[in-house]
């Protein structure tokens, strides 16, 4: 059976074109009325100081945040993300896959003042790359965590899904697994190193469910 996360990584590097263009040009609807505001302003809502983007695709993010921190670090699964990444600038960005980033987390940096996961904690590995990144953080780091609201998994568990990208504007997407959680899922993942400190539920102006689940925690 194929590994669901070798297989992810392969969609990003089919996909990275098309992802790359859609972010650029805000063509996906819940991020341009919702969650990208969501998560710049729950990063803005304390010191970012020395930040990391675990999971940070083609950059917009850290492109975003440049001016707010001291410094902030970019990594990503995908060389073909991080390689348009880096086209822009705006940052440091690395290849790493997150089984890199559990093993050997200095790799990345350490002594991070903030920590963001936008839409980027993907697998079924989140407990243990949780726990990792606590150990190059400061003392009283913050943790932001954006994901798919677990309020539309039918049925309502953890598990392996595939995201076929049939809302997006055009055809020829590489179909993504990842593995959705349930809120108390996301909750249990934190615990051993993080304190759940307030939940955002971001939604569209119009929308009658929210668009995220946005988690803001801290070091224990």
């Amino acid at each position: 059976m194929t590994d669901p996360r070798q297989s992810q990584i392969a969609s990003w590097r089919d996909n990275a074109e098309r992802w790359t263009a859609a972010v650029r040009g805000q063509t996906i609807a819940s991020r341009r009325d919702a969650t990208d505001a969501a998560i710049l302003s729950a990063a803005r809502a304390g010191r970012l100081g020395k930040a990391l983007d675990v999971g940070c695709g083609e950059g917009w993010l850290c492109r975003e945040l440049r001016r707010d921190c001291v410094e902030i670090i970019g990594v990503d699964a995908s060389s073909e993300l991080v390689s348009r990444a880096r086209e822009e600038g705006g940052a440091n960005y690395l290849v790493l896959s997150y089984a890199e980033l559990t093993e050997k987390p200095a790799r990345a940096g350490k002594d991070f003042d903030t920590i963001i996961c936008n839409f980027s904690l993907l697998d079924d590995g989140a407990e243990t790359l949780l726990s990792a990144l606590a150990t190059i953080s400061t003392s009283k780091a913050r943790l932001l965590i954006q994901t798919l609201h677990p309020i539309g998994l039918t049925p309502y568990e953890d598990g392996w899904r595939v995201e076929r990208f049939d809302g997006f504007d055009d055809a020829g997407w590489a179909p993504m697994p990842y593995y959705a959680r349930t809120l108390a899922s996301w909750v249990d993942a934190l615990a051993p190193k993080w304190a759940l400190k307030k939940i955002i539920e971001p939604k569209a102006p119009s929308a009658e469910t929210p668009a995220s689940l946005l988690l803001v925690a801290e070091r224990r």
